[in-house]
């Protein structure tokens, strides 16, 4: 009993460790903290009802009211006996959980926020999995089975999760499960009260299984292959690989629409600075319209002391779009146009479009459609890398129209819904001088927008400076100097405190033209500016900031730039992002530094731009991959180049003491010629058996050289090749047992006859085979392994048993035995 309490409690740990994936979902450790709570209830009382000897059923029973104790505890709804016994209030409050948590699921991209919803999901969830884990491991004594349901656990961030899942919590959690494993065999082992090793040896009480130790080895080199193989497999990962190719220049990691490190922020900030230093492609667009408008991927409209955010995007599939033109006020012009969209360093879980999309090409099911902010969302994929394309309708309107466009009614859900803003007196007294005496929609907005100009003291700027009223609206309303996000979001306030529903949208302005129609969009397009709602027209466009402050500025009929263009000195025209249209602004002090919407350095500076290098990468790859499959060939050439510099020293060495007659062989008498001799015959020889092997000649290394030279000569090497291997031979032959070696025979010419002997009778696969991976160097090296590996093996053999001398448990082995 005492063993399947062990068990019980290690089968609760192995499942918190299983749950490790879940770090890579949530911004903070809360559910960490929740969960441990519910599976150490579980697990305690799974012990008590096991000590009371109650049946299987009994406690998985026990196990659940567990769960939902702990869940009662955790996530009280408020009508709770005692605080901890549920109701059905308490149920109530537990479906109202569920639900909100799927409306979570769709708001937010990971990393998630610690919402009770969620945090709700996953303790029941975690503690679910440990119930159904003590069970298999305790009850059923299936141990392995508890896998499954600890996967199941790792597969939620695989599902969830946008890019790859980290793989330490992976090692986490299978260190969990192996522990698991292994807490079992010793269970069931210490029943048959002494262990033994494979060969029969019996193992002391101190000593450490030999088969459990091997078992660990084979579970760490699993883990390890498991990790690391997927990482290096592009097709299952980014690949390990292709991490080489990223230049760090994307625009963010994408981990969730809007999220930290998911690239553009979309709360639309009234305070703060935005840099940087380098020009990178986001986006690239060809539409047949001839002269189009900003390219958008979000809106926010939900409005806070310090700006805008987004609201959770809710969809429908991309084949029911809305038409634009069904019920469009009087005098409003509409044309079709196509454009095709390639996004490259764009990260995030929106598509960048033209407003009042109506049909979409190359984009599947996890892609959708947000009615009311007019953006395509996924809460599964990433923009990057995607190739679509899409048909919209064009609005073109008129101030004549606006005009005469009347306000929504006051019970109008979008009125409602766009309207609200904080009360700030300022900004309320501001708002009332500028729309005193104007009748209509339009000429309201007209008098707000207005007021963002030069003459009235605006201007642009990535720094800003802080304030003392409290409110960061009035702050930029007193400092007036701010960039694209600030001036958007400030127009949106003012707007809806007019009592006219307004936002903020998020997009690319024109960038730089390759060819006609087709736009270069990078960092220094991006833009945010003001959309306001007219009852029949939609979602009209009004853009505050300095348009000569931005790249690709575009105005319109009913909002003209408010502001006289500057001259432009041609000594200070920009000169670093193509289809820039803008100019810098009026002094140094206005004008942007690099950032979210800057026109270029006005100075005619150049700015760095992203470079692509994926070229070199693969280059060096193909390098490096060619050097690897040369290693043998040019270690083989190295060895045969050395083995014939030696014995040509020594054949010229003789030569120079005098030259025998032709076809007679010197015998060297003196010592040191003796002992130079020997080591040249036995270079030639291990240059033939290196050839032998290399063309796949039988090679026996424990008969007699002339043997071998024999035996050589069967293989139809023709009369000079045998003669050359007759001479190898008995050079080899006289060197192991003759008092005087052979010298002055010529055997590097008898090496090259008998190599191109063999290469004659081969056939083409063995010559090349022989030449590009020698099959001599690949056995050498293999034996090298084989001989460093048997070193290493021994080596830690006597490092372990230097170890288990001092080991405290046979120290107290040997003290029991001698009491």
């Amino acid at each position: 009993m005492r063993g399947r309490r062990h068990l019980g409690f290690v089968a609760a740990a192995a499942t918190l460790l299983a749950a490790a994936p879940m770090s890579a979902i949530f911004e903070r450790w809360t559910w960490l903290l929740d969960s441990a709570i519910a599976v150490a209830l579980i697990a305690g009382v799974a012990t008590l009802t096991r000590s009371l000897r109650a049946p299987v059923w009994a406690q998985v029973l026990s196990m659940l009211g567990a769960l939902l104790l702990g869940l009662t505890w955790i996530f009280p709804g408020g009508g709770e006996l005692l605080g901890v016994v549920p109701t059905p209030d308490t149920i109530a409050h537990f479906g109202a959980l569920l639900n909100g948590s799927a409306t979570d699921m769709r708001t937010y991209g990971v990393k998630v926020p610690d919402t009770d919803p969620l945090l709700f999901v996953v303790v029941l969830g975690v503690g679910a999995v440990a119930i159904v884990v003590d069970l298999l491991t305790v009850g059923l004594r299936r141990p392995a089975l508890a896998g499954l349901p600890m996967l199941a656990i790792y597969s939620v961030p695989v599902a969830v999760y946008v890019d790859n899942v980290p793989a330490m919590p992976f090692v986490v959690g299978a260190i969990g499960f192996l522990w698991l494993l292994a807490a079992d065999n010793v269970n069931r082992v210490r029943h048959f009260g002494r262990r033994f090793t494979g060969d029969g040896r019996d193992v002391d009480i101190w000593e450490p299984s030999p088969l459990a130790a091997a078992g660990r080895r084979l579970a760490v080199v699993g883990v390890v292959i498991a990790v690391l193989l997927p990482l290096a497999a592009p097709q299952m990962t980014d690949g390990l690989l292709n991490r080489f190719n990223n230049s760090g220049t994307g625009i963010g990691e994408g981990n969730g629409r809007g999220g930290p490190g998911g690239g553009v922020q979309l709360f639309s900030a009234l305070r703060g600075q935005l840099n940087q230093t380098a020009v990178t492609d986001y986006v690239k667009v060809t539409t047949n319209e001839p002269e189009p408008f900003y390219l958008r991927f979000a809106t926010a409209d939900r409005v806070r002391s310090a700006g805008f955010d987004p609201r959770p995007s809710t969809g429908s599939p991309l084949n029911q779009l809305p038409d634009p033109r069904v019920g469009a006020a009087p005098g409003i012009s509409f044309n079709t146009y196509r454009a095709q969209v390639e996004v490259t360093n764009f990260n995030m879980q929106m598509l960048p479009i033209y407003a009042n999309p109506v049909g979409f090409s190359n984009l599947d099911g996890n892609w959708l459609y947000d009615k009311s902010a007019q953006v395509v969302f996924s809460n599964r994929r990433l923009s990057k890398g995607k190739k679509y394309s899409f048909d919209y309708v064009r609005a073109t309107y008129t101030q004549k129209v606006l005009e005469g466009i009347k306000p929504l009614a006051g019970n109008d859900p979008i009125r409602a819904n766009f309207t609200e803003v904080p009360q700030v007196p300022e900004v309320e007294q501001l708002v009332g001088e500028l729309t005193r005496g104007k009748t209509t929609q339009y000429a309201k907005v007209r008098a707000i927008y207005d007021y963002f100009s030069r003459d009235n003291g605006f201007t642009y700027s990535l720094s800003t400076e802080g304030g003392t009223s409290g409110e960061d609206i009035v702050n930029f309303l007193d400092n007036k100097v701010g960039f694209c996000q600030q001036y958007a979001s400030a127009m949106a306030w003012l707007v809806r405190a007019a009592g006219i529903p307004s936002r903020v949208a998020f997009g690319f302005t024109v960038g730089g033209s390759e060819r006609e129609n087709s736009y270069t969009l990078t960092n220094l397009n991006m833009h945010a500016w003001t959309e306001i709602y007219f009852a029949g027209a939609g979602w009209v466009p009004f853009d505050a900031t300095p348009a000569a402050n931005v790249t690709g500025s575009t105005r319109t009929d009913w909002a003209p730039d408010t502001d006289a263009p500057d001259p432009v000195a041609p000594a200070a025209a920009p000169s670093a992002a193509p289809g820039a249209n803008a100019t810098a602004g009026p002094d140094a002090a206005d004008r942007p530094e690099r950032g979210f919407d800057d026109p270029n350095l006005a100075g005619g500076g150049t700015l760095s731009t992203d470079t692509t290098t994926w070229p070199w990468w693969t280059a060096s790859g193909v390098l490096a991959l060619l050097l690897l499959l040369a290693g043998p060939a040019m270690r083989r050439s190295a060895l045969r180049r050395r083995r014939q510099l030696r014995t040509e020293a020594a054949t010229n060495a003789v030569a120079a003491e005098g030259d025998p007659p032709p076809g007679v062989v010197r015998v060297v008498v003196t010592g040191g010629e003796a002992d130079r001799a020997r080591a040249d015959a036995h270079a030639a020889w291990d240059e033939l058996l290196d050839t032998m092997v290399d063309f796949r000649v039988q090679v026996d290394r424990t008969e007699t050289p002339r043997a071998t030279a024999e035996r050589l000569i069967t293989q139809d090497l023709g009369e000079t090749g045998s003669e050359a291997a007759r001479l190898l031979g008995r050079a080899e032959e006289r060197a192991r047992y003759a008092r005087t070696p052979l010298a002055g025979g010529e055997l590097n010419p008898a090496l090259r006859t008998v190599r191109q002997s063999l290469a004659a009778r081969a056939d083409r696969r063995t010559r090349l085979m022989a030449t590009v991976l020698p099959p001599s160097v690949l056995l050498q090296w293999r034996l090298a392994v084989m001989d460093g590996s048997e070193r290493f093996v021994a080596a830690t053999g006597r490092f372990r048993d230097g170890l288990l001398r001092w080991s405290p448990r046979r120290l107290l082995a040997n003290r029991t035995a001698a009491r």
